[in-house]
């Protein structure tokens, strides 16, 4: 296989510098004059050694070979400087002192904004529902901050209250917010957050431009065959807007968690697959109409354009869209070029123009494919056609290059990996150009000619119904995915072992046998071997140790708080973190499907945002006082999901099976300290040897003031408040004098939670910290002779990991471990 791989130095070597600078703009602008320098005096090397010289010394290198090698580096050089140039000049132009001042800030500005995305739920607001929350992205192009009025260019992403009537701003369309500003981590592709503060964008107190008239015209026809499509029965109407336009807004979670799950949700990303086909199609049609070759070019790059605007120029398409239109330019030129030569160049004139697509994985993951359709596809479909017939091994062939150029960084994302990726990708690749093709041509036909569209619509339906039912039927599989190193390791070591397997694979029947590679990679499947034995060995010393008599289980939801209290058959549950799905996977873990008592301490986003996952599944729900119209909302979902809704106060208690529950803060009637942080519903549960409390989010003051009004007294195990930040009162502390203390926390956090301040309190009064960042799941059970039983995940930072999980008793005038099992 002959690969002209001459420009892949120079794309790595621009690609690594905009990753890099985009986190540090700072030093764009001195690395960009390095880069110059560089590239400048290597040049003039070239230019010398190339004059004519008097005298040829038999000693120096071919010269052939210094001009290959000066050139590679003239090009990386000159790359990676374009890059650095592009960043030193566009950083400050997007992120302008008035942005970052007002974000720092807190403060509420007025700001004019341009939407450039779909708006869709932003599940992370709750309750939601139809009328809740939804984000997009958008341009800020005005701030008004402390009467003074700026004009700026900063890409955000806005959080917004959803409209009543369910219409939201049409891409294009430019509006007044108010709201604040937070920041993003640096590299993101948007600079900041705006969280709106005002009413729904769409009502008369926002001013509004409506979009031009080609935003407009493809706005109306995404709407309209979203709403046609959606109206066909099943999930094949609501996947098919996403397999004909990208459009996913209408996919359920379920529906999103299967395709994902299968690895089928590439489906629904619009890229060069999408692109092909409607170039195809096009270059097809003019064909059979005997057009000349310029004139099925010109339709073709104007078709792109238009397909371009309707789904939306998201990185991937992008990508394919630049890639698409610099092929057919060269077919127009009578030039065609070669397949890896033209999407490096196009990855490095992105970058140059954008240097922030160098961080974003729909582009990453694009390339990606699209390199290994170009460089392995073939190569594997030869191999495969020596057992197979040569159609099955192409169709296999696809999808498998595919899949294993990306699984390195889809390991990013998620550290496993799909087992039956490839065969459902088998099933339902072949459905998606049907449902792609004749999608299209029903969303191009729903203006003039309806009745044909809705046959059309029916048609498509078919294969995007199949997909939808293949990925479905694979994501209720066993054994989904295998568990994987994350991070940079687990990449590293899935791109060797890829790597070796393609060498030693795809050797031609000529070609010497590999022994090294094969003999690394044997080493390797070796260890992998061990390592999904020790899996096991780990899942089996988990069901042997684990408690189960356990009362309290704190759950690994990142940064928020979800603790389980059990006692038999009856489940409390304080609080439901931020994410459902990872709620979803701690209450399986558990082996509950009903909470008869629910705790929302407040309504933080970190406290409430899991909610959908115990909707419908509630007894009894205990919450605080609402803050606003979205916290009443949230209640009567609450109701209709069969919940009895009870404002929680001081004085309330209860029972749950032989637990007594009672709650401590806040005061009911008092006029402060009663809604947010201060307000959180601090409960005690007392029963069955262990005696719990959970301070919510409880700052220094009001830890204070509950020590005055209700003093807890001495428990076995405490919630540690606000995920243990420096906000504390030690007084409290000291008086519980917990043996066990709970830190619901995420891993690697920007607050800098737990603080030092806060373990050292803990530290002070002999209280053990159980951090769920490095325990993981923490599950507590009483113990023989008053002693707790303390049963955690993950070793964390106490010894190094074992196969087993561990068991810790603590005595009960102890915090420290006196005696470990299993």
């Amino acid at each position: 296989m002959n690969l002209d791989l001459r420009l892949m130095l120079p794309a790595l070597a621009v690609w690594l510098t905009a990753g890099v600078l985009i986190a540090v703009p700072a030093g764009a602008g001195m690395v960009a004059v390095t880069l110059w320098l560089v590239a400048g005096a290597c040049t003039a090397l070239l230019v010398v050694r190339r004059m004519p010289r008097r005298r040829q010394w038999p000693t120096a290198p071919p010269a052939a070979r210094w001009q290959k090698l000066g050139g590679s580096i003239v090009l990386c050089c000159a790359g990676a400087a374009l890059a650095a140039t592009a960043v030193g000049v566009w950083a400050p132009v997007r992120l302008p002192p008035e942005v970052r001042t007002a974000a720092a800030a807190h403060a509420t500005v007025t700001a004019t904004v341009t939407v450039w995305s779909v708006p869709v739920a932003a599940k992370a607001f709750i309750g939601s529902g139809t009328s809740g929350r939804v984000r997009y992205r958008a341009t800020l192009t005005e701030i008004d901050s402390c009467g003074e009025t700026t004009r700026v260019s900063s890409p955000i992403v806005v959080f917004a209250e959803a409209a009543g009537d369910g219409t939201e701003p049409e891409i294009g369309t430019t509006l007044a917010v108010r709201g604040t500003l937070r920041m993003t981590e640096p590299g993101d592709a948007t600079v900041a957050l705006l969280f709106a503060t005002g009413p729904a964008p769409n009502t008369e107190a926002n001013s509004v431009t409506p979009p031009p008239w080609w935003l407009h015209w493809a706005n109306d026809l995404r709407a309209r065959f979203t709403t046609a499509a959606t109206n066909l029965s099943g999930d094949g109407g609501d996947l098919l807007p996403g397999l004909a336009i990208g459009d996913t807004s209408s996919v359920s979670p379920t529906l999103d968690s299967a395709m994902k799950t299968s690895s089928l949700s590439h489906l629904t990303a619009v890229s060069g697959a999408n692109c092909a086909i409607v170039i195809a199609s096009i270059m097809l049609l003019g064909g059979y109409l005997r057009l000349r070759r310029s004139w099925r070019i010109g339709l073709s790059l104007l078709t792109l354009l238009g397909f371009t605007v309707l789904v939306t120029p998201e990185p991937s398409v992008l990508r394919s869209a630049v890639m698409a239109t610099v092929t057919l330019l060269s077919i127009g030129a009578g030039r065609p070029g070669r397949g890896v030569p033209t999407l490096l160049a196009v990855v490095i004139g992105l970058l140059v123009t954008d240097p922030w697509l160098a961080r974003n994985y729909g582009f990453a993951l694009s390339v990606l494919a699209t390199a290994g359709l170009l460089v392995l596809a073939g190569p594997l479909a030869r191999v495969l056609a020596q057992w197979m017939p040569t159609a099955l091994a192409a169709i296999i062939a696809i999808p498998l290059a595919a899949q294993l150029a990306c699984q390195p960084v889809l390991i990013l994302l998620n550290p496993s990996l799909p087992l039956y990726g490839v065969p459902a990708n088998i099933l339902a690749g072949p459905a998606a150009p049907i449902a792609t093709v004749v999608g299209l041509v029903a969303c191009l036909t729903l203006p003039v000619l309806p009745g044909v569209a809705v046959a059309l619509l029916g048609l498509a339906w078919l294969p995007s119904a199949w997909i939808a039912a293949v990925a479905q039927g694979v994501s209720l599989l066993p054994g989904t995915r295998l568990p994987w190193p994350g991070g940079a390791p687990g990449v590293l070591l899935l791109a060797l072992v890829t790597l070796l397997t393609l060498v030693v694979v795809l050797r031609g029947p000529t070609a010497r046998p590999a022994r090294w590679p094969a003999a690394v990679l044997a080493v390797l499947l070796v260890g992998l071997g061990g390592y999904a034995g020790s899996l096991i060995g780990a899942g089996i010393g988990r069901v042997a140790s684990f408690p189960p008599d356990w009362q309290i289980a704190a759950c690994d939801i990142g940064q928020g708080d979800a603790v389980v209290v059990r006692d038999g058959d009856q489940y409390a549950l304080v609080d439901v973190g931020p994410d459902p799905q990872l709620l979803t996977v701690c209450l399986a873990t558990l082996g509950i499907s009903r909470i008869n008592l629910l705790v929302l301490t407040h309504y933080d986003l970190d406290h409430i945002g899991g909610v959908d996952a115990v909707l419908g599944k509630v007894d009894t729900a205990l919450v605080g006082v609402p803050e606003n119209a979205q916290d009443e909302r949230l209640h009567e979902r609450l109701a209709a999901g069969g919940a009895t809704v009870h404002q929680g106060a001081r004085g309330d208690s209860g029972t749950l099976g032989g637990l007594r529950w009672n709650i401590l803060w806040p005061i009911r009637g008092a006029t402060t300290m009663q809604v947010g942080n201060p307000g959180s519903i601090t409960i005690m549960f007392d029963g069955r040897g262990i005696r719990s409390i959970y301070l919510g989010d409880l700052g220094e003051d009001s830890q204070n003031a509950l020590l005055r009004a209700s003093p807890p007294g001495r428990v076995d195990v405490v919630k540690v408040a606000h995920h243990g930040s420096a906000d504390q009162s030690p007084k409290l502390y000291a008086q519980l004098q917990a043996r066990i203390g709970l830190i619901s926390v995420g891993a690697a956090n920007s607050y800098g939670h737990p603080t030092d301040a806060l373990l050292n309190t803990l530290a002070a009064v002999g209280t053990l910290p159980m951090r769920t960042d490095r325990e993981g799941l923490a599950v507590v059970a009483p113990g023989a002779n008053g002693t707790l039983v303390l049963w955690t995940e993950k070793v964390g930072d106490r010894g190094p990991p074992a196969t087993s999980t561990p068991t810790q008793t603590v005595a009960p005038d102890a915090a420290g471990p006196v005696g470990a099992a299993g």
